[in-house]
């Protein structure tokens, strides 16, 4: 599956050297550069890439308030990356909550990027599960959802339920199929369905909202 990038950085030799990452490969076109949030805004808008990559802190609009824009058009379906230089950055948080579907550090491999691009956006991908939930149980439990995210829970069937519980405690459709001897075509139907009544881009806003909730606690995500 070819994919079309956008990349924003103020940073010109991080641009280059992405840039140089991409075009080693021929199904990631790279369709525009930013030098901030208003331009990656603006560009996204314009051209409609299939994913943006976003440096958290940017002059003019900082990255998450990019990805926010970005997220917020409806004519827009980009997929969202943060590029960040700490793990367990509050601002990475925000970005995943408002939407983005994970995030990288400014020191990951070459082929560790490229292969995190080409997954974003799949139905089973969680990126980096590892430090995305030690991310999200840094932060989840002290941003309490309000009454009305508890009610958009009320939505979902017990069943449905306890294939979030899994989705957050980053089970696979083919470990929660095997867990609760279902057929992945039924986990993949009830993960859509989850999705669609609680109005959530991908997994990774199920694992925030899930946390938020209290239906995993921090430090219980693999039991």
């Amino acid at each position: 599956m070819n994919r079309r990038l956008l990349i924003a950085d103020d940073d010109a030799l991080a641009r280059a050297a992405l840039r140089a990452i991409f075009d080693a490969h021929d199904d990631l076109e790279l369709v525009a550069e930013a030098e901030d949030g208003l331009q990656a805004v603006e560009r996204a808008g314009r051209l409609h890439p299939d994913v943006v990559l976003l440096d958290i802190r940017m002059p003019n609009l900082d990255g998450l308030e990019a990805a926010r824009q970005i997220l917020a058009s409806a004519s827009n379906r980009a997929r969202v990356i943060m590029l960040t230089t700490f793990d367990l950055d509050e601002y990475v948080y925000d970005a995943l909550k408002a939407g983005a579907s994970g995030f990288l550090r400014k020191d990951t491999s070459p082929e560790r990027l490229v292969a995190f691009v080409r997954s974003v956006g799949d139905a089973d991908a969680l990126l980096d599960p590892t430090i995305t939930r030690r991310l999200i149980e840094r932060y989840a439990r002290s941003r309490r959802s309000d009454a009305v995210a508890a009610g958009r829970l009320s939505e979902l069937t017990p069943r449905e339920l306890e294939v979030l519980i899994q989705v957050a405690r980053g089970r696979s459709n083919a470990e929660i199929a095997a867990g609760m001897y279902l057929s992945e075509a039924t986990v993949k139907t009830h993960v859509s369905r989850i999705l669609a009544k609680l109005d959530l881009r991908d997994r990774v806003q199920a694992v925030v909202l899930a946390y938020e909730e209290g239906l995993i606690e921090p430090g219980a995500a693999d039991r």
